[in-house]
């Protein structure tokens, strides 16, 4: 199942995340207990739309592993002093790894041909970052020598990226929200080849603004037309890529579907405002089926936008954006 979903041969998604359910139903008793408790018989499953979701904060509370095997790391989220943080066991590091390079290649190309620049220093600060992981993984990936972390060094990343485009150097800035604002407070430019990917992040740092004007700021401080978004999480080993307007589309090892705020049971249609449910098919040593509580929309082409958060979950590191209605 591993070489399926990360090579490049088309895969039935449905075939492997029922595949997926049987198998974490199995072997990971938390899950086990989650579809026993909704009273589901795993048996009677036979659809994608028939398999539970578990609510993500079970990551905070238990250890969701379906292998007996020490895992290889652990990635744990963001969080203000004192609060549970979701920990993710890792038990093959190099599947997350080739799962971020899978998908990245999808919506972008070749890891060899970009020199990644990253401001993320909130996630640089602490250890088991998934984000820092996937970054690093593209920065040994690149050929060009210029690819790295930035923590607090503006005037060195400014002087970066007046020497790539310079040089004509494809590059991508990966930018937590609040620095890449901190970041034009100070310096402006106009690098309309550059390609800004956002991964959320305000996290109380600066008031809350909506997705539009964040990106709006952004833009017109580095003189890009658009700037991208990543939406990813501790608890997934897939993300989903935004270009620009807020819209996702998810790797090829992510679906996502939209519940009922008030039945986390009954699905709603296409356009309409739910909390989002994510199906990661990498997450096969934990749990690939996860209740976000995220709210958002889906769309009939699969592409989905995030809308804030459902009022009652824990605000999280990552994709705070308030939506833009």
């Amino acid at each position: 199942m591993i070489s399926l979903i990360t090579g490049n041969n088309p895969f039935d998604f449905e075939d492997v995340a029922i595949q997926l359910f049987y198998f974490q139903y199995k072997h990971n008793s938390i899950y086990r207990s989650w579809v026993d408790n909704l009273g589901i018989a795993p048996d009677e499953v036979n659809l994608i739309d028939q398999i539970p979701f578990l609510p993500i904060s079970a990551f905070k509370s238990h250890k969701l592993g379906c292998e007996l095997v020490e895992e290889e790391v652990i990635f744990s989220s963001s969080g203000t002093t004192g609060a549970i943080t979701s920990k993710h066991y890792v038990f093959d590091l190099s599947l997350y790894l080739k799962n971020t390079e899978s998908i990245f290649f999808d919506f972008y190309g070749d890891l060899k041909d970009y020199c990644f620049l990253a401001l993320l220093p909130s996630y640089l600060e602490r250890s088991g970052s998934s984000l820092i992981a996937m970054i690093d993984h593209f920065i040994h990936n690149s050929l060009y020598e210029e690819s790295g972390f930035y923590l607090y060094d503006h005037k060195k990343l400014f002087s970066q990226l007046i020497s790539c485009k310079e040089k004509k150097i494809p590059t991508i800035l990966f930018g937590v929200s609040f620095a890449l604002l901190d970041f034009i407070e100070d310096y402006s430019l106009s690098f309309p080849e550059l390609v800004i990917i956002e991964t959320g992040g305000m996290k109380g740092r600066k008031a809350e603004i909506t997705r539009e004007e964040l990106h709006n700021h952004i833009a017109n401080g580095f003189g890009v037309n658009h700037v991208h978004s990543e939406y990813g999480m501790t608890e997934l080993f897939s993300q989903a890529y935004s270009k620009q307007s807020g819209i996702y589309y998810p790797g090829k090892t992510m679906a996502v579907y939209i519940k009922d705020l008030s039945d986390p049971l009954q699905y709603v249609h296409e356009g309409r405002t739910g909390v989002i449910n994510i199906i990661d098919l990498a997450n096969i040593d934990s749990c690939a089926f996860i209740e976000t509580q995220d709210l958002g929309r889906k769309y009939v082409d699969g592409s989905f936008e995030v809308l804030g958060r459902v009022d009652v979950s824990d605000i999280r590191g990552c994709n705070l954006m308030v939506g833009d209605n």
